[in-house]
């Protein structure tokens, strides 16, 4: 696909996307590689963005130089900012109590603490990603490494042969005190998504380090 094509397909799919206000989004394309400029009213605009970007067939990867406005340059104050973030994780039957951490500095949240899973690393994002007034989101928390009796490695590469999407003997996969590697080559941006998901799934996973090039 060349770059005007998957320029045009970008511009209309983030018109198509009825929570995005695409009026002030910039888009270009070099070779295959997307730059979005311009801004977007909250946080929660920017990440689906990104989302959307990802899952577009052609994209090889992608620079994001947008802006958070808010309207009318209103903001909120840190400390609420704060006590919100901090309640809703506290809410989330998902991330273990007093697990994490929070701190709000010029509507940037940047979450700290340990957990034994990536999904409620993951979980302790969402929760926060779509609260009005932030700026910014930084997901510092760490996986905690917990013994396994399983063949971490066994399980992805199982996990990569059920998905119906995948050519799983493509992907290589090693692992190493709790870092996974996964090299090979696969067809699209989101079949990286999904080896990575698959990847961080398997219980003791703390880094996942991804080698995959997009034929």
């Amino acid at each position: 696909m060349d770059d005007i094509t998957l320029k045009n397909l970008i511009n209309e799919e983030l018109e198509f996307e009825p929570s995005i206000d695409a009026a002030d989004i910039g888009v270009a394309v070099e070779n295959g590689i997307v730059t979005l400029s311009g801004h977007v009213p909250n946080y929660a605009q920017k990440n689906k963005i990104e989302e959307v970007i990802g899952q577009i067939k052609g994209v090889r990867g992608y620079a994001e130089e947008i802006e958070v406005r808010f309207p009318g340059q209103h903001s909120t104050a840190d400390d609420v900012l704060a006590k919100r973030a901090a309640d809703l994780i506290r809410w989330n039957a998902f991330v273990p109590e007093d697990a994490i951490k929070v701190k709000v500095q010029k509507g940037y949240v940047t979450l700290t603490g340990t957990v034994e899973w990536q999904y409620q690393k993951e979980r302790a994002y969402r929760a926060v990603a779509d609260m009005d007034g932030i700026v910014g989101v930084y997901n510092r928390v760490d996986i905690k490494p917990r013994p396994t009796a399983g063949d971490v490695k066994s399980r992805i590469e199982q996990a990569l042969k059920r998905n119906a999407e995948l050519e799983s003997e493509a992907i290589k996969v090693n692992v190493s005190d709790g870092k996974v590697t996964l090299e090979g080559q696969i067809k699209t941006w989101s079949e990286r998504g999904i080896a990575e998901r698959a990847a961080w799934a398997a219980p003791g996973v703390k880094q996942v380090e991804d080698r995959l090039r997009i034929s």
